[in-house]
């Protein structure tokens, strides 16, 4: 079996036992296990990137089987002297508080305290460059006392939990890249990362549409740029967006109104390389309370991603963002309060125009929007748009296929915007590709590999394909009520055979035999009918 194979089958049979202690403690789908799975998984992977990088600066440990004794036996001086090798992004993990060491601990009383204990200690020693911040600026470590979530028998829960960690290693798998980890990472928040009953943008964004963003948003080298998500979910849109342009030439920048997703997100730094982005993640309101300013003015960057929520109740602020301070921000309006359905209100709305407020001079952005977003006559999605014409941003825009989204039926686009004034864009209709699939009950479309680079490469290379892809002056749109549907571009091709005098008036002649034909027999029926009528009085 391929290595890489291998161990990303160990790695999600190691989710699944600790899925399965959890059950077995009567944690099984409560709302707490993703937060034990998580912290656990999460304190096992540095664990063992601690080990990974102690060998790195003191080679010769790599010929001893039991690492974590020797560290246990070395003197204060000379392990103070290792650590001050490490590369600053590594999270330091001492002797006392290895898994090894927990595992020769097991038979002590109390063990439940130990083990909180243990990772408690791990987050606070490691605060300053792990912790994820709120708008107050408090914050939020890497790990909590986990055992506080088991009702009763908490020593053994935490041994099992220990008992399931001791016998992995992920040492050989550091050397992975990002395609290893957003498997791995994909899979281990399968069960919990959803869109709690139509709440903030939690959900997964399919790894298709990521890639899709990303790679039509960067087509070039480009170095030491920062990258934002205003509705950051778990990452997966900066994930991609880093990795096309290189994690160590970016650093990420996101704000998201949820604990859990901060958590997941900055779980998904680690993973990937980019922990030393984890200070810019920050959990709060991203529509009233905006963190990220320079000099007190709210801060531009080089590339934002976004895929926010469309619909939520913003009810209780709305009045609070109509301030003149808000005005340049929210230049096209903000959504009304209905008197019914309240949580139709379309945020969306308000999160384009943050990001458009939040690009830098040459920044460019990618935003997944209801497609009825793009054709919208009047109102604020209508105010958007001819904004985004007049001060020529857009780039492009990608009317996705139905379903592209398992957690929603409303059909989804991506628009494309780049301060660096272009004078047309690309708009492409990928609405009738990809294969209908049902998982879990839930219908969804998934695009092939083939379509996605067709969609990459029309749109990378301004390519123009019949009835998928056209090029459009932004000087054309005005006269097109600012529509972003690309079928109403589309240029009706005409085909013209060349034929004599002679067979044009063959033709003519026998078009008017045919009419005549068929005009005959539309009468016979006619009186047929009328026949049959007048035989039903009598009857």
């Amino acid at each position: 079996m391929n290595t890489t194979v291998e161990f990303e089958s160990k790695t999600k049979a190691l989710i699944d036992s600790l899925k399965s202690v959890c059950a077995n403690y009567g944690l099984g789908n409560d709302g707490n296990e993703f937060k034990i799975i998580t912290q656990v998984f999460l304190y096992k992977f540095m664990n063992d990137k601690f080990i990974f990088e102690i060998k790195k600066v003191e080679p010769s440990l790599n010929e001893i089987d039991n690492v974590e004794d020797v560290l246990e036996d070395m003197s204060k001086e000379d392990l103070e002297g290792l650590l001050m090798l490490l590369d600053t992004d590594t999270a330091v993990v001492k002797p006392s508080q290895f898994i090894s060491t927990l595992f020769k601990r097991q038979n002590e009383p109390n063990f439940a305290t130990i083990f909180d204990e243990t990772l408690l200690g791990i987050a606070s020693q490691n605060s300053e460059l792990f912790s994820v911040v709120t708008n107050t600026g408090e914050k939020v470590v890497l790990f909590e006392n986990l055992s506080k979530y088991v009702s009763d028998k908490r020593d053994e829960f935490c041994l099992a939990i220990v008992n399931k960690l001791v016998g992995f290693s992920f040492e050989k798998i550091f050397n992975e890249k990002f395609d290893f980890f957003a498997t791995i990472f994909e899979y281990l928040i399968k069960d919990y990362n959803t869109n709690s009953g139509g709440k903030y943008a939690e959900y997964f964004t399919p790894h298709a549409v990521s890639k899709i963003m990303a790679r039509c948003l960067v087509n070039e080298a480009v170095d030491d740029v920062s990258i934002y998500d205003p509705s950051a979910g778990s990452g997966t849109l900066l994930m991609n967006l880093a990795h096309v342009i290189g994690e160590d030439n970016c650093s990420v920048y996101s704000q998201d109104i949820s604990q859990k997703s901060s958590n997941l997100l900055r779980l998904n730094l680690i993973l990937n390389g980019l922990v030393h982005s984890i200070p810019n993640i920050v959990k709060g309101n991203t529509i009233s309370e905006p963190f990220h300013r320079d000099k007190g003015e709210l801060s531009k960057f080089d590339y934002i991603v976004s895929n926010p929520p469309f619909k939520l109740d913003f009810s209780d602020y709305r009045d609070n963002l109509d301030t003149r301070a808000n005005s340049d921000r929210f230049f096209a309006g903000i959504p009304k309060i209905p008197k019914k359905k309240m949580d139709s209100m379309a945020i969306y709305l308000l999160f384009i125009q943050h990001i458009m407020h939040s690009l830098s001079a040459k920044g460019k952005a990618a935003i997944v929007v209801p497609t009825g977003f793009i054709t919208a006559q009047k109102g604020i999605e209508f105010n958007i748009r001819e904004r985004i014409i007049r001060e020529n941003l857009l780039s492009g825009v990608i009317t996705m296929p139905s379903n592209i989204f398992s957690t929603t039926n409303t059909n989804v686009s991506i628009i494309f915007l780049d301060r660096a004034h272009k004078s047309e864009a690309i708009l492409i209709d990928a609405s009738d590709l990809g294969d209908v699939i049902k998982e879990s009950n839930i219908q969804k479309t998934v695009l092939t590999p083939s379509e996605e680079s067709k969609i990459i490469e029309a749109f990378t290379q301004n390519k123009e394909i019949n009835k998928f892809s056209v090029k459009v002056p932004l000087t054309e749109f005005e006269s097109r009520n600012f529509s972003f549907s690309a079928g109403q571009y589309f240029r009706i091709e005409l085909n013209h055979i060349h034929i004599s005098e002679e067979e044009f008036l063959k033709t003519i002649e026998n078009t008017r035999t045919n009419l005549n034909s068929l005009f005959s027999e539309s009468r016979k029926l006619e009186d047929q009918i009328q026949l049959n009528i007048e035989s039903l009085k009598y009857e």
